[in-house]
């Protein structure tokens, strides 16, 4: 599946971490941020960091970026969210 696919599916068929992104790309946060919370793991604490990120909370994204071993993120936030989808679309994490 591509990120121009992920976008437009379903999100039944997703779980998880693209469970979140999935409603991220919806434009829905709150839900997105919901599904996140119950996301163990690295995967959970990445996309858990990205939400924070992107809502303004850049102190409590570090932490989740922490969490999930990998450095904090600066750049254009449509472009992470992208490199999410793909990276956890390539592992097979539907």
């Amino acid at each position: 599946m591509t990120v121009a696919e992920f976008r437009v599916a379903d999100s039944t068929q997703f779980s998880g971490p693209l469970l979140a992104l999935w409603w991220d790309g919806q434009g829905n946060w709150d839900r997105a941020h919901e599904v996140a919370q119950d996301v163990p793991g690295k995967d959970g604490a990445w996309v858990h960091a990205y939400l924070h990120r992107k809502e303004g909370s850049l102190g409590n994204a570090a932490y989740w970026y922490g969490q999930a071993g990998r450095p904090p993120e600066s750049g254009d936030l449509s472009a992470e969210w992208e490199r999410m989808v793909e990276e956890l679309l390539l592992r097979g994490e539907l």
